[in-house]
């Protein structure tokens, strides 16, 4: 239920859009419409079969909504994205198994933005922005193949767990094929509804008192602990964005591309560099965990250095290991009107992200595939 709230609150934007653009051909702005709605089911397979180079067979379908309405007015532009998409990969895993045997989620994107523009002087301006990110469903973590896997599969995320919304007041240099913005006053809000992913350590940077409080430890089963649980974290900010979006770069090539990087301004004090730095005290993780960390990140002290090397960071390292960066690139080749290969990247790191896989703070996801794509324009007014 709460995965169809979410589509159809994606689509009233869109019906939003369409009844401001029957109101602006009243008179009542002066302004023009420009939509462009762009379902799409990407496919992509690879089979080996006593192949010497090797590998491990895959398919994979994945359905996306990418729309983009925009209204353009003489004193300001007003900019909604929705980015939505969803997969799963079959892979052969397992060579004693069937073909394809395994199925794992390969894409899961819940992305909106609404941004409200004006331009001032040649290119500057000011933007008033909101972007929620989230996912539509569960996200595990596995070690081993086949049924080994499922049975030790690690729940690690799930519908607004977690969900970030951002709210910028930039100055912004806009271009027609690229923008940057750049925010001292940022509100990002970090949403981990639901209990189970706190209890288990997976708080997404939310801090937690009661778990993160070494005079008060988590006790799962105490009823009171429960009723302490947070499950937002509000940060102020500065927040910089470049994206880059241009149409037919080469022919029938298009490229998209956006870096965006925040900073809290409380994450020095939240990160617990006094307790880094005097090597005598760590803040305690919930039960079960091996190793101290830090109340914010979830940083361990561990055989590899951990803490140790967190130690040595000068001041302008800690602020960039406090940053967090977000990073997308793709690109679409359109063989037909309805036919495309396409390519995608996003590179996060963030210190939130280090109770999950081998990785660190990094975050990877990359595809590349076909696709088969359908296109709803409305010209402008």
């Amino acid at each position: 239920m709460k995965r169809i709230i979410t589509v159809m609150a994606a689509f009233m934007m869109v019906a939003t859009v369409a009844t401001a653009q029957d109101e602006a051909k009243t008179g009542l702005g002066a302004g023009t419409w420009s939509t462009s709605s762009t379902p799409a089911l990407k496919v992509s397979e690879q089979l080996f079969n006593n192949w010497s180079k090797s590998g491990n067979s895959t398919f994979d379908v994945t359905s996306t909504f990418f729309g983009n309405y925009k209204y353009t007015h003489p004193k300001f532009v007003w900019d909604n994205v929705t980015d939505l998409a969803y997969g799963y990969a079959w892979q052969d895993l397992d060579p004693e198994g069937v073909l394809f045997e395994t199925r794992r989620k390969s894409n899961d994107k819940i992305d909106l933005t609404s941004a409200l523009s004006w331009n001032a002087y040649k290119g500057w301006g000011a933007s008033l922005t909101a972007n929620l990110k989230t996912q539509f469903g569960k996200g595990y973590e596995y070690d081993g193949v086949g049924q080994a896997a499922e049975d030790s599969k690690k729940l690690v995320s799930d519908f607004f767990a977690p969900a970030y919304l951002t709210t910028a007041l930039a100055f912004e240099y806009k271009k027609p094929d690229w923008s940057v913005s750049l925010s001292f006053l940022t509100g990002k809000t970090t949403f981990v509804c639901n209990d189970w992913f706190i209890i288990n350590g997976l708080n997404y940077g939310v801090i937690q008192n009661d778990i993160d409080d070494p005079k008060a430890p988590f006790n799962p089963e105490d009823p009171e602990t429960y009723k302490n649980i947070k499950n937002t974290y509000f940060a102020l900010g500065s927040y910089i964005r470049a994206q880059y979006l241009k149409k037919d770069i080469a022919p029938n090539l298009d490229l998209y591309a956006r870096i965006e990087f925040f900073y809290d301004y409380s994450k020095p004090k939240n990160m617990g560099w006094k307790s880094i730095d005097a090597a005598d005290h760590f803040y305690t993780g919930v039960e079960g965990d091996n190793g101290a960390r830090t109340k914010y990140t979830g940083v361990e002290r561990t055989a590899e250095g951990g803490f140790e090397k967190l130690k040595g960071m000068s001041w302008l390292q800690r602020r960039a290991f406090e940053t967090d960066v977000d990073m997308e690139l793709k690109l679409d080749y359109r063989f037909s009107s309805h036919i495309a290969a396409n390519f995608a990247l996003n590179l996060k790191y963030d210190t939130d992200f280090s109770g999950m896989g081998r990785g660190g703070h990094w975050q990877l996801y990359q595809l590349a595939g076909v696709q088969v794509f359908f296109n709803w324009k409305t010209p402008q007014q």
